[in-house]
């Protein structure tokens, strides 16, 4: 198992408008940085893959740090996890296409 973090910063544009007053990340942005994320570790490129599952847990905030954790199976699935602190935020997993 492989783990990786980063951090959205505190002043994230999307806060001021997703939701005023209760800042949180979309969804999409949040799986979009820990594809890139993991790019950058696998020195990969998942820009073109099928998302086989995506489940949010519960939601990221401007200044998160989120933790990731993520494994490739034998058939090249690569399943991940990310958490911030004890509250895990998003599971999911990829086939990267040929």
């Amino acid at each position: 198992m492989s783990k990786l973090t980063f951090q959205f910063p505190a002043n994230h544009p999307t806060g001021a408008g997703h939701f005023p007053g209760n800042p949180i990340i979309p969804g999409a942005l949040l799986l979009a940085e820990v594809l890139r994320c993991i790019e950058r570790a696998e020195g990969a490129c998942y820009a073109s893959c099928n998302v086989k599952t995506a489940k949010f847990l519960h939601p990221a905030r401007p200044g998160d740090v989120v933790e990731i954790e993520y494994t490739r199976s034998a058939t090249g699935t690569l399943e991940f996890q990310c958490a911030v602190g004890a509250s895990k935020v998003l599971a999911g997993g990829i086939v990267a296409n040929a």
